[in-house]
């Protein structure tokens, strides 16, 4: 798995994901249960993955739709 995405935003965690769903890549979003420990303030960012070999195609879809990616490090 190979982060894409890291955001505060769950409206842009939305959009990014229903945008990589439509071109068949299967994400998973990771943090999304750290609310527990910051008191749902929302200052822990989520992260987006995909499979290592989607990781190209996801940023450029992402890219292409104003999406501001992560990237590979």
């Amino acid at each position: 798995m190979e982060e894409i995405l890291r955001t505060n935003d769950p409206v842009t965690l939305s959009f990014a994901e229903a945008l990589l769903r439509s071109e068949q890549i299967e994400t998973f979003v990771m943090d999304v249960h750290m609310s527990v420990l910051e008191g749902s303030i929302g200052v822990l960012p989520r992260r987006m993955t995909v499979a290592r070999a989607d990781a190209f195609r996801a940023r450029a879809i992402l890219r292409d739709n104003d999406v501001e990616v992560s990237e590979r490090r």
